[in-house]
């Protein structure tokens, strides 16, 4: 691209243009907005876009040569093109900050006799700029710069020309451009993500732009009771989308390879007759947090054209990152998270987003690439037609909660190691973790998982203790205030709830039994908090509730110095591998 094709970019008629030159730029412009090129003003202007039209050319130069040089440069050299550049935007906005007291001088010459003219913000926005946190952008609408201008943008070929918040929002994107990099490292600039009002509008979202009437969709059987509702009494039914829902009972890869080949010829005919076949994953899955091998299972499902949508929730980016799988047809096409839960972690907020590769996510109107059309991304198929966008301040919350992810994260696996060795010792407490080193899911998930930590979503129930409802239900509700009886999980207190009759209530008894699910299953989502609290409080309601039907049953749990012991051990040993496991000063050096 030349120098003048560069530069066209900035102009008014940048699209119906017929500049042959930098000066004829310059006077298109003046032309456009009425300006005589000859008067003070003129020629003052008319300097001012001569020096800006270059610029623009300069620093697409600029960036060409950073594209071309990064990967060779030094890491003092990246330091110092980094700031360079930063220097830069402080310059280009300083001149956009000098413009304001005459901007605003004329705006209000333009007031009536009764002043009957509102305040103008463009150029109060400009010191936002440099805020140290996103700003809170909290606007319906944004002002249009010229006609062809936000044509592109109604197009989709004008990033920074934004229409209306439904669609796209400073704040938002931010948010989609942290979560990205957080997810894909190395490879973040092949992916996109789109923020919705809920992880659930973010799933319908998702389905809704890749099934079509009739396909077949390959479902993990542990998924979240709202997602077997939105498929089951929405995209199976007939007179709707007709979806044929397959339901995967096993986590490896060869249960895979088995069950997708008998799943094909089950609807040979339906496949014959175009219809697609797609796979939904849900690892960690809810409620038992059992992982799937992911990345076996994306390969043998490419192999078929099939795409893979992974509910990735319960893992965030701290245990699993698919993302960054070397290996492209290890990954999933779309990995989808509810930000509710951990990466926002205050319970505060209700998001979701999308990920997925760039061409899948956005095109601009009239482009095609690796054979899918600009139609059918998700932003023209869905994001920009149903509404269910993230408005600035849920995106802003999230935004400051993925600031101390890690470090909760790191609390809430010490706390589930500790609590589920601690549960697992009593010999009527049946534990369904894979924390645990005998349970039959623990392979997969030290195989995935950073450095083999445990998902804090687990189940347990007391069915060898033969406890009747009424005897259960007494001891459950008296765990609290120690344990939370609420519905989401992810916060910083620890939850506990029954599938049951709360997040799998939406099952009939028989698929909440083939789910793993009795009615009394306890999920527990574990926080932040002190988990010796939590185990005291467990001791002391089961003495209370259950030793008097069952005599000695809390005489069955840990003595308190073990206690102690294990949870020294198990912080120790937690804490070593994720300090053990940070970069070294000299790789930071190199």
């Amino acid at each position: 691209m030349t120098r003048l094709q560069q530069a066209k970019i900035l102009s008014p008629m940048r699209n119906s243009t017929q500049a042959t030159s930098m000066e004829t730029l310059v006077s298109e412009q003046l032309q456009h907005f009425g300006i005589d090129g000859q008067s003070d003003y003129g020629q003052a202007l008319g300097a001012t876009a001569r020096h800006l039209y270059e610029a623009q050319a300069d620093v697409m130069e600029l960036w060409n040569i950073t594209s071309n040089t990064l990967k060779t440069l030094s890491k003092e050299d990246r330091v110092a093109y980094f700031n360079a550049k930063k220097f830069l935007s402080f310059q280009i906005a300083k001149i956009l900050d000098s413009l304001q007291n005459p901007f605003r001088k004329v705006y209000q010459s333009l007031a009536g006799p009764d002043g009957g003219q509102n305040h103008y913000p463009l150029f109060d926005n400009v010191t936002a700029l440099f805020s140290a946190t996103p700003v809170v952008v909290r606007t319906a609408t944004y002002v249009y710069a010229c006609t062809e201008w936000v044509d592109d943008a109604f197009q989709g070929k004008e990033a920074t020309h934004q229409i209306y918040s439904r669609l796209l929002n400073p704040t938002n994107i931010s948010l989609a451009n942290a979560i990205v990099d957080l997810e894909a490292g190395p490879y973040a600039e092949g992916y996109l993500a789109w923020n919705f009002n809920s992880g659930m509008a973010a799933i319908d979202g998702l389905l809704s732009n890749v099934l079509h009437h009739g396909d077949i969709l390959i479902v993990s059987r542990n998924v979240y009771g709202g997602v077997y509702q939105l498929l089951h009494d929405y995209y199976a039914k007939a007179e709707r989308f007709d979806i044929k829902l397959a339901w995967f009972d096993g986590y490896t890869e060869q249960e895979f390879i088995e069950f997708m080949a008998a799943t094909r010829r089950r609807y040979e005919m339906e496949l014959g007759a175009g219809a697609a076949m797609h796979v939904y994953l849900e690892s960690p899955c809810n409620p038992h947090g059992y992982v799937l091998d992911v990345p076996a299972i994306c390969r043998q499902a490419h192999k078929h054209n099939a795409l893979v949508m992974l509910d990735a929730t319960l893992a965030t980016p701290v245990l699993h990152q698919p993302l960054r799988h070397p290996d492209k047809c290890a990954r999933p096409d779309y990995v989808v998270h509810s930000y509710t839960k951990d990466i926002c972690g205050s319970g505060a907020t209700t998001a979701g987003v999308i990920i997925g590769e760039t061409y899948r996510m956005f095109q601009p109107k009239g482009e095609c690439i690796n054979g899918v059309d600009w139609s059918k991304t998700l932003f023209w198929d869905v994001y920009y037609i149903k509404g269910a966008f993230l408005d600035s301040e849920k995106a802003f919350d999230v935004l400051n909660g993925m600031k101390t992810l890690e470090q909760r994260m790191l609390s809430k696996v010490i706390n589930t190691q500790v609590f589920t060795e601690f549960l697992a010792h009593h010999p009527k407490i049946r534990v369904n973790s894979h924390a645990l080193v005998e349970h039959p899911n623990a392979g997969l998930k030290e195989k995935q998982h950073k450095y083999g930590w445990p998902c804090p979503l687990f189940t347990v129930d007391m069915a060898p203790a033969g406890l009747t409802k009424s005897e259960f239900r007494r001891f459950f509700d008296a765990l609290e205030p120690a344990f939370s009886h609420q519905v989401s999980i992810g916060q910083n207190n620890t939850i506990i709830l029954c599938p049951a009759l709360t997040s799998h209530s939406e099952m009939s008894f028989e698929e909440q039994k083939k789910a793993g699910i009795e009615p009394t299953t306890m999920r527990i989502a574990m926080g932040t908090d002190n988990v010796k609290q939590l185990m005291a409080h467990f001791i002391v309601t089961a003495a209370h509730f259950i030793d008097p039907s069952v005599p000695g049953f809390s005489a069955g749990f840990m003595s308190a110095s073990e206690i102690d012991a294990l949870y020294l051990k198990v912080s120790l040993r937690v804490c070593e591998q994720y300090h053990g496991g940070l970069r070294s000063v000299a790789d930071w050096l190199a």
